[in-house]
């Protein structure tokens, strides 16, 4: 197996046991790069120079038997709408072209705590308008399994990444599914957490009360052990919590890659799995459905009890989620005018300019009560809804998206359809919850 195809701990047991070096683990991945990144395009900046002098650094440490972290040499991308310091950061968009932050993100300073190397800053939907990696400035990323299909958005480039071998591990960020469509296209593990639990502070803003940064990775162990990392209150964000981070790591067995996370089949006699009704209706592809039921079925026959439950405004999460993100965009985009920072305005995309019109209608002097109050009054029954269903089951398993990956361009110009891909996971994020695509 390439060296660039290990998973985080598999790579941190060979950096230990000094089977092979960062710099060698870090060359291979600049290598899959140099085949594959003028088709798969999960790339903006590729930092080689700065990747492989830390990568030395790592290697020094390991050399002289200082201790390292299970994330120590380990080359990650980071999603380009995380500021990096001396390393430029676009959210995907050429109004920010040139934007080199002159500090980290609270994520990426605690990533680099863990001596992270960072391989480069990864494509995505300009500002992360987008669930299928089309929207960005710097042409749309590829899915690595069918270069014809999209990868999933925002997170477009991460998901590509960490896929095709391009890096071990990568951040994204999750406003209304976006680390959990690309993981899902990609065949990953991402993680949305909790609203709140990772620090937004030095990320880009697209909608302030959805965005919810988090890992792409390959196993599940992996994503606690990142997740682990990137947890955790921050003076800078008020909307974390001063509360401890739990150990994520124990119940996966993390960070004990020689030992198997599991012996045996695992029972789960006491676990009781919710299934919406309203989540296999209309509009989902029957492979998808047949998928997901057979998982259900392997969990009864673990000794899970599975019960129907109902999520009943669900019907309108799609509507509620676009009113309250377009609105919180539009917001947010206010302050690329072209005289703080930035370029002229007129270099906004398509969904940029389509989100701030809408947003900004939304929350219009006449409108307000009628469109943006009435979201988040029903936002309020969403979030009902799940704490309804979480007094009666322990966990809630849908599927993440309605179909499979669709081709690049079929859906660009019809927004509605788009937004739809999304209709399983924006109800999540506008109840704070979290939620892990596997």
């Amino acid at each position: 197996m390439e060296l660039c195809n290990l998973t985080i701990l598999e790579a941190y047991e060979g950096l230990k046991n000094k089977r092979f070096s960062s710099r060698e683990l870090t060359l291979s991945c600049l290598k899959r790069i140099d085949q594959i990144e003028d088709d798969l395009n999960a790339f903006i900046t590729v930092t080689a120079e700065k990747a492989l002098a830390k990568a030395d650094q790592v290697d020094k440490k390991i050399a002289t038997g200082e201790e390292i972290s299970s994330l120590a040499g380990i080359p990650a991308g980071i999603k380009d709408i995380f500021c990096t310091k001396d390393i430029e950061t676009t959210a995907g968009s050429k109004i920010l072209k040139g934007l080199v932050p002159p500090y980290d993100a609270t994520t990426v300073k605690k990533l680099k705590a863990q001596d992270i190397v960072i391989i480069g800053k990864t494509n995505c939907d300009a500002f992360a308008h987008g669930s299928s990696g089309e929207n960005s400035d710097f042409g749309p990323t590829k899915n690595p399994w069918d270069p014809e299909r999209v990868p999933g958005g925002s997170s477009s480039g991460s998901g590509a990444a960490v896929a095709a071998g391009e890096a071990i591990f990568a951040t994204g960020t999750d406003t209304g599914s976006s680390i959990r469509l690309p993981a899902g296209f990609c065949n990953l593990v991402g993680l949305k957490p909790t609203y709140g639990r990772v620090s937004r502070y030095g990320v880009i803003a697209m909608a302030s009360s959805l965005d919810s940064p988090g890992p792409l990775t390959k196993t599940v162990a992996d994503c606690a052990l990142v997740t682990q990392a990137m947890a955790g209150h921050d003076l800078l964000d008020s909307t974390t919590p001063n509360v401890p981070v739990p150990g994520y790591t124990r119940s996966c067995g993390a960070p004990r890659p020689s030992k198997p996370w599991r012996s045996g089949v695992t029972r789960l006699d006491d676990l009781k799995i919710g299934v919406p009704k309203e989540y296999f209706a209309e509009g989902i592809e029957p492979e998808v459905e047949n998928l997901v039921k057979k998982a259900l079925q392997k969990f009864e026959e673990l000794g899970a009890e599975v019960r129907e439950i109902s999520l009943p405004h669900t019907k309108y999460g799609v509507a509620t989620y676009a009113l309250i993100c377009h609105s919180e965009v539009s917001s947010n985009l206010a302050r690329y005018d072209g005289i703080r920072f930035g370029h002229e305005r007129e270099s906004f995309g398509e969904e940029a300019k389509r989100r701030i019109m809408l947003g900004t209608f939304a929350l219009s002097s006449g409108y307000y009560d009628q469109y943006y109050q009435k979201a988040q009054k029903v936002r309020t029954l969403i979030k009902q809804d799940f704490g309804k269903a979480f007094a009666k089951v322990d966990v809630i398993i849908t599927p993440t998206s309605p179909g499979v990956p669709f081709k690049l361009g079929e859906k660009v110009d019809d927004p509605l359809k788009m937004y739809l891909s999304d209709v399983f996971m924006v109800p999540v994020n506008l109840a704070g919850l979290p939620a892990l695509n596997v």
